[in-house]
């Protein structure tokens, strides 16, 4: 898998001054980022996070997922730890695209579950690939990274890429009454962690 890095700017934040980058897919035509933060190549193991596209939490704050918070947090910590990484991938609703996810929505409205809801749909409950992160990590001469998750996916993933993950740092966000079902769904069907 390649990408071609395109661009790369100050990006200010609440949280501190990021740099993103902008890579596309060379097979696909997405559009991916990067957020950087600090020295990524010296002291040892990097923060880092892979997010995946949620627009409906990321930029809607929907509350019916926890994505947004997710990436709230990674921004709030790799600010806190000085330095690190966010790759941030195009791949809306676990990899079913945007309007797909907003179908998904109302299976899960009329009492599907967000796997029974994809699976209904015909797809994967989860269709996220990350070998796209990669070609991204290597860009940044990126071997070690101190992996912001509670996706054991993401974790196998990086080590099947030949990536050193070091430690499993867990991101943990509030539960509410519209994504309770959600995050159980999370932890009880796809194996993350609590």
């Amino acid at each position: 898998m390649t990408v071609n890095f395109v661009a790369s700017a100050v990006l200010p934040t609440q949280w501190g001054q990021f740099t993103i980058y902008g890579f596309e897919d060379v097979e696909t035509g997405k559009e991916h980022v990067a957020l950087a933060l600090g020295d990524l190549e010296h002291g040892g193991p990097l923060l880092c996070r892979i997010h995946s596209e949620c627009l409906t939490g990321d930029s809607l704050f929907s509350l019916r997922c926890d994505c947004g918070p997710q990436l709230q947090s990674a921004m709030e910590s790799v600010a806190a730890a000085g330095r690190g990484l966010i790759l941030y991938l195009r791949q809306e609703g676990r990899g079913i695209g945007l309007l797909n996810k907003i179908k998904a929505y109302a299976l899960q409205d009329s009492g599907a579950d967000t796997v029974e809801a994809n699976v209904q749909l015909g797809f994967e409950p989860d269709s996220r690939e990350y070998q796209i992160c990669k070609p991204m990590l290597d860009y940044f001469n990126v071997k070690q990274v101190r992996l912001l998750t509670n996706n054991p996916r993401k974790v196998d993933a990086l080590k099947d890429m030949g990536i050193d993950v070091t430690e499993i740092v867990p991101i943990h966000t509030a539960a509410n009454p519209h994504n309770e079902s959600y995050l159980s769904v999370k932890i009880m069907k796809m194996g993350h962690i609590k």
